[in-house]
């Protein structure tokens, strides 16, 4: 069963990192993953990210949906505020994704009331490729023996 629930996490983990690369997209600022396994009894992870405007707004909201459908064939189970409260939330499982804009996000202070949430990174990242050893160059052996067969040659005329 242990085994299971890493599973779970591992894809959730997926899906918010997802989602903050869809909001990246359309230029979300501030994005942050926190994880708020064993601290939350409602989700493992909240995606929080501003948008400066009602239509960007829009924007990062229909980016998530649309990318997250096409590219993992899942839908939000739950699609939650309108543009007028300037905060939609889209629940994917345990991840919560939050769209605030800047006057929401500060007044609500997400990131203050789960303070004790480690923040995790939007990307996984790849190690760094071995540097290739440089090729030494071959010593042009050839090169040197035209020189005495030009010599002979002179020599001979």
């Amino acid at each position: 069963m242990a085994l299971c629930k890493l599973k779970t996490t591992m894809e959730d983990l997926e899906i918010a990192r997802a989602c903050a690369l869809y909001a990246d997209d359309k230029k979300a600022e501030n994005i942050r993953i926190l994880d708020l396994r064993g601290l939350s009894p409602i989700s493992d992870y909240f995606v929080l990210c501003t948008a400066l405007s009602t239509p960007q707004l829009r924007a990062v909201r229909d980016e998530i949906i649309e990318r997250m459908k096409e590219e993992h064939a899942t839908a939000p189970s739950v699609k939650d505020g309108n543009f007028e409260s300037q905060w939609i939330i889209l629940v994917y499982g345990s991840v919560m994704v939050h769209i605030l804009t800047p006057e929401k996000r500060e007044y609500y202070a997400l990131e203050e009331l789960w303070g004790d949430a480690p923040e995790l990174a939007l990307t996984v990242e790849k190690p760094a490729p071995e540097p290739k050893a440089k090729k030494t160059p071959a010593k042009k052996a050839a090169a040197k023996k035209a020189p005495a067969k030009r010599a002979a040659k002179k020599k001979a005329d």
